[in-house]
C-alpha cells in the first residue's frame, strides 16, 4: 500500500496528539479535522464529491472549519482529494490506541446516513445543510438501526407512519450523549432517514453496559415520536461504508496489539534468554504479522466494493480475534490484570467483531 506524503502528515498528526491529549475528541476537531473528513466541502466539511456541484453560499455559511496540519492541498484540488482513505487512516490510528471518541458513530455512520439520503427536495438539502456543519465541527450524531445485531439494509428497526416513529433501536453507537439523532425507519416506499428531536418526551435513550469500555453502546426507543423526515436512506452504503472504516480500526488495533506482544517477548527471560528467541515462539509470532498485514490490505480494498467491503469485515474481525487471543497467550498471566491493556485488545476483538453484523452474516456477500 502507498500513501501521499499528506496521507502520511495526517496519521502522524492524529498518533502525536493521541499520545498528547488525554481527553482527544475537542483537540482531534478542532486541531486536525477528524469530524470534518467524511463531511462535503460545501457543507463545511473536508470530503472531495465525486461530482462537483455549483456552490451554493447558503450551504458554506455556518462555523469555520477547522484547521489541519495534515492538509497542504486545496481541499477537493485534483493533488489530494480527501475520501475514505483518510477517514481510514484515522480509524486506524484510532484503533491502535482504543481511543474512546465518537469518530465511528457519528463521523462515519451518521453522516454517510445523511449523505445517503436519496431524496433532493428542498426540505432534504435544508437539513443536510443544517446538520452537517454542526458534524464537521465535532457535534456528535448518532444513528438507530437495527435491534437483532444483522444491521439489515432493508429492515430497519423503526416503523413510520407518516413522519410518527415508533419502535426500539439496540447497539445504538454514542446514543446517550449525541445532540443529533436519526433514526431509520420501514416505510411503505421503503428505508427512510427521519431526524429525531433527542429532548421529545417519547424518546428514551438507556445506556447499556458493554464488554469493551471504550465502545459506548446504547438502547434508543421512540415511543411514536413525531420526527422529521430526511427521505430515503441507502443503508447498503452506509453499511459497507461502516464495514471499511471499522476493518480500519480492526487492522490498527490488531497491529499495536502484535508490536506490544513482540515488545514483551524481547524482555521477557527464560531459561537464560528472551522468549521471544525461541522458534515455536518466533513461528506463530510470523504467522500473526502475515494476519496483520492481510487485514490491513483487505481494510484499504474495502472501499472499492460492496463485496471488498463483506471481505473486510469478515477478515479483519477473525484476524483482530486471533492476534488479540495469541497476545493474551503469549503475555501470560499479566495479560488478564488491570494493570497491562491485552484484556482490551481482547475485548475490543470481540466486541468489534459483532459491529454491524457478524462475520457469518457477510460470508454470503462474499461467496454470492
Amino acid at each position: 500500500m502507498t500513501f501521499t506524503p499528506e496521507q502520511d502528515d495526517l496519521r502522524a498528526s492524529v498518533r502525536k496528539l493521541l499520545d498528547r491529549e488525554a481527553e482527544p475528541w475537542p483537540a482531534l476537531c478542532a486541531q486536525v479535522g477528524v469530524a470534518a473528513l467524511t463531511v462535503p466541502e460545501r457543507f463545511g466539511g473536508f470530503a472531495t464529491e465525486p461530482a462537483p456541484r455549483p456552490a451554493d453560499p447558503a450551504h458554506r455559511a455556518g462555523p469555520r472549519r477547522p484547521s489541519s496540519p495534515a492538509r497542504s492541498a486545496v481541499p477537493g484540488s485534483p493533488e489530494h482529494a480527501i475520501g475514505l482513505t483518510e477517514v481510514q487512516i484515522v480509524a486506524e490510528e484510532l484503533g491502535r490506541n482504543l481511543t474512546d471518541v465518537p469518530f465511528l458513530g457519528s463521523s462515519v455512520l451518521a453522516v454517510t446516513s445523511l449523505l445517503g439520503t436519496t431524496d433532493t427536495n428542498a426540505t432534504d438539502t435544508e437539513a443536510l445543510a443544517r446538520l452537517l456543519p454542526a458534524l464537521a465541527e465535532g457535534t456528535v450524531g448518532a444513528l438507530a438501526w437495527t435491534a437483532d445485531g444483522r444491521w439489515d439494509p432493508l429492515q430497519p428497526v423503526f416503523t413510520a407512519d407518516g413522519s410518527v416513529v415508533d419502535g426500539t433501536a439496540h447497539y445504538v453507537l454514542d446514543a446517550a450523549g449525541a445532540d443529533v439523532l436519526l433514526a431509520a425507519a420501514r416505510t411503505s416506499d421503503g428505508p427512510a432517514l427521519f431526524e429525531v428531536d433527542p429532548a421529545h418526551p417519547g424518546v428514551r435513550c438507556e445506556p447499556v453496559p458493554t464488554m469493551d469500555e471504550t465502545r459506548h453502546l446504547a438502547t434508543v426507543t421512540l415511543d411514536r415520536v413525531r420526527a422529521r423526515p430526511l427521505g430515503p436512506v441507502d443503508l447498503a452504503r452506509v453499511r459497507d461504508v461502516a464495514c471499511a472504516v471499522l476493518a480500519a480500526e480492526q487492522a490498527g488495533a490488531a497491529s499495536r496489539a502484535l508490536e506490544l506482544t513482540v515488545e514483551y517477548t524481547r524482555q521477557r527471560v527464560q531459561f537464560g534468554r528472551p522468549i521471544g528467541s525461541f522458534q515455536a515462539l518466533k513461528h506463530r509470532m510470523a504467522d500473526l504479522h502475515v494476519l496483520v498485514e492481510t487485514a490491513r490490505s483487505a481494510a484499504y480494498a474495502a472501499p472499492a466494493s460492496p463485496r471488498l467491503a463483506a471481505v473486510a469485515k469478515v477478515h479483519c474481525s477473525e484476524a483482530f480475534a486471533e492476534v488479540a487471543a495469541e497476545m493474551i497467550q503469549l503475555h501470560g498471566g499479566i495479560a488478564i490484570t488491570w494493570d497491562h491493556p491485552a484484556h482490551r485488545y481482547f475485548k475490543r476483538a470481540h466486541a468489534a467483531a459483532q459491529l454491524f453484523g457478524a462475520p457469518h452474516h457477510h460470508l454470503p456477500r462474499v461467496h454470492p
